[in-house]
């Protein structure tokens, strides 16, 4: 394929998170293995204090590293007519101008956490008219917020543990009360987790109510809302999904955590952790959790790809839905592209379809009429 016939693919990664470090993991991934015959690739980085910066050509971009020292100019965006990036450089005199324009056909979000997976990347790319992979404004945000995705999934009967939430001011002021509630109507052991971060950042698994103020004022300080679950004796299951509006599941896998649970030691620095895939359950486990992460997938209108995640009570073989990522890793080690795999989709096949269910999406989207011209009326 031509230069002039690549479609052009910004991958955008890194961002002000907690997961800066996650993301960069995910993206080196995903840069080595797009095509680079069918793709012109575009890397970007987001810095740690929200600058968008262009790193030199995928080519010299061999590892974390490389992705987390290089630097380059900076770049905005935001012109429907001019789908792309405007890259600003120093004129030397210390005002920043207009150097150039870097068109784009699609972006490849792999953000993780607050700032990228919760929608404020999707805004301000739907405002900017440009096709992006994975789930829209509304799915991104209500999903990464761990409250208002449980609520959604109970209105749509999908069986989620038993929990409370509050604000961080009311446990300031009311420690006790809140304490009271917790031991009452969930009990311990129980996980307490900010409202608002993935890869378990601030979740701590509380076997007592001594343990308890800890565990609440570590959650605090990533979140303005702390959410308190039951603990439930369980195997943790996942299920990718991949698909707009007719969806479709991978094959189920089980993660088996070094730790007590799969806390962000377990999931990115242990040795230890395992996965299974497929996971070693009955058919009629697997088909059922498969049934759910479907449904989960559309409860919250996500788009592209999602990761499901579950708890199978290891007493009853009660299944329950514990979150849904609209923006799964994509490192060495996770399981988004590891489940399609052994579902028969390679990780290179994977992002080819991604892009295309990007820009399938961004077509219907504009479908839509956003205004009544005058001549209409």
């Amino acid at each position: 394929m031509s230069v002039s016939k690549k479609k052009r693919v910004a991958v955008v990664f890194g961002g002000r998170s907690t997961e800066h470090e996650v993301s960069l993991s995910s993206a080196i991934n995903i840069l080595k293995n797009m095509d680079r015959d069918r793709y012109s690739i575009i890397p970007v980085k987001i810095t740690r204090d929200g600058r968008w910066m262009l790193l030199p050509d995928v080519s010299e971009l061999r590892d974390v590293d490389d992705l987390s020292t290089k630097n380059g100019p900076y770049l905005l965006i935001g012109d429907p007519k001019n789908r792309g990036f405007f890259e600003i450089r120093d004129d030397g005199k210390g005002t920043a101008k207009f150097y150039r324009f870097i068109p784009v056909d699609v972006v490849f979000p792999v953000l993780h956490g607050t700032f990228g997976e919760d929608g404020t990347v999707q805004g301000m790319l739907s405002l900017a008219d440009i096709p992006f992979v994975g789930a829209g404004v509304l799915a991104s945000s209500v999903s990464m917020d761990k409250i208002v995705m449980k609520q959604i999934f109970s209105k749509n009967q999908l069986p989620v543990p038993d929990f409370i939430w509050f604000l961080r001011k009311v446990w300031s002021s009311s420690p006790e009360i809140i304490s009271e509630r917790v031991e009452e109507e969930i009990g311990f052991p129980c996980f307490v987790k900010p409202a608002n971060t993935g890869s378990s950042v601030g979740v701590s698994k509380v076997h007592k109510r001594d343990e308890l103020k800890a565990s609440v004022d570590n959650a605090a300080m990533y979140d303005r809302k702390i959410i308190v679950e039951r603990a439930i004796k369980a195997r943790e299951l996942e299920c990718s999904v991949l698909g707009n509006d007719d969806p479709q599941p991978s094959v189920v896998g089980e993660i088996i955590p070094a730790n007590e649970f799969y806390d962000y030691e377990a999931k990115y620095i242990s040795e230890h952790s395992r996965t299974v895939i497929p996971a070693d359950i009955h058919e009629s486990i697997s088909k059922r959790v498969a049934e759910l992460a479907v449904q989960a997938f559309k409860a919250v209108d996500c788009a592209g790809m999602g990761r499901v995640d579950f708890l199978l009570e290891t007493d009853t073989d009660r299944i329950f839905v514990n979150e849904i990522n609209t923006i799964p890793g994509f490192t060495q080690i996770s399981m988004y592209p590891k489940l399609w795999e052994a579902s028969g989709i390679s990780y290179s096949q994977l992002i080819d379809r991604l892009i295309e269910l990007a820009e399938e999406r961004h077509s219907d989207l504009r479908r839509s009429k956003f205004r009544k011209d005058l001549l209409e009326r």
